[in-house]
């Protein structure tokens, strides 16, 4: 690691980049937030902040040459359930996105870039539990399908232009921090906040549907030690299974009746419940922990009681 690296975040307002970001200066000297939407609070004052299309390629290149960045995260997608409203703009901001910054890291000379896949580039084809790191890939959501795509280029220019790419494949992402981002497994955020502020939760998901999931900590540390573990521990190039945990909404309200005893679910599946059904119920993640020493810290009660301890009351989902 070499605290005097350059690092640029693309998408650093979503879930997982205002998280990232923070923890990325807590390493770095400069790390630069970049988004389409202005930062707000820590996020804001922490440290330096550009407005990016990741669309415009030029904007993009310059950004990267004028601060001569180093390593790069690229975190901005339109997510699995936003995705299915607007396949056009999830296949553009998804694909040609992922495409301009792989092509002007390889014309500058980027050290590391950071790209983030999914769970959902698996499909109702794939052995749905204990899904292994190399198996049928069949996705039938648009997200998935870019992200599939996505997983192809990452591997194509790192063998034709030996660009350090790296990835991981993440589950569903749980936070306090930040309200989820139109993704399939969002109700494992949203339910927290109502617990705390109404006492009860409207499921969108059937009670029994088990996710893959991954409280945010876990996930911010597991990306930040991939990309400063030694180039040749690196074997996957395509992205890395990652997980820590899987339930479903039932098992979540009843580790949240451990803490307040009064909690009330119900369930009333949408659209994203066919989205689910076609995602693994448990990922095998022993390739990333056997190359790169993955591990996770939290299971579903050590995550339910720092989610409740941290949310506040009274305050909706938004």
């Amino acid at each position: 690691m070499n605290s005097s690296d350059t690092v640029l975040v693309i998408g650093a307002c979503g879930q997982i980049g205002s998280e990232l970001t923070l923890a990325l200066r807590q390493i770095y000297k400069n790390v630069i937030a970049t988004d389409l939407k202005e930062p707000e609070g820590e996020l804001k004052e922490s440290g330096q902040f550009e407005r990016l299309d990741v669309l415009n390629r030029n904007q993009l290149a310059e950004l990267i040459q004028k601060n001569n960045v180093t390593q790069v995260y690229h975190l901005a997608a339109i997510l699995s359930a936003t995705g299915e409203k607007n396949p056009e703009l999830a296949w553009r901001v998804n694909m040609k996105g992922l495409r301009n910054v792989l092509d002007v890291a390889s014309e500058v000379g980027i050290k590391k870039l950071f790209w983030p896949s999914t769970i959902a580039v698996f499909g109702p084809t794939t052995p749905m539990k204990n899904t292994p790191q190399w198996t049928v890939m069949e996705p039938n959501t648009i997200y998935g399908i870019s992200k599939q795509a996505g997983e192809r280029w990452c591997d194509y220019y790192w063998q034709k232009k030996n660009l350090d790419v790296r990835s991981v494949r993440y589950p569903g992402l749980i936070s306090y921090k930040t309200p989820g981002g139109g993704g399939t497994t969002d109700y494992a955020i949203d339910i927290y906040f109502e617990a705390k502020k109404k006492g009860k939760y409207t499921s969108f998901l059937a009670a029994e549907t088990r996710l893959p999931m991954m409280y945010m900590p876990d996930a911010i540390r597991g990306t930040i030690e991939l990309m400063e573990a030694p180039i040749e521990k690196i074997k996957v190039r395509s992205s890395y299974n990652i997980s820590s945990m899987s339930f479903n909404p039932r098992e979540v309200a009843e580790s949240i009746i451990k803490v307040i005893p009064g909690f009330e679910i119900s369930y009333v599946p949408d659209f994203r419940q066919k989205i689910a059904e076609s995602w693994p119920e448990s990922i095998d993640d022993s390739v990333a922990r056997k190359d790169w020493g993955w591990k996770h810290n939290f299971d579903l009660d050590a995550m339910t009681k720092d989610m409740l301890e941290h949310v506040p009351s009274g305050v909706a989902v938004h």
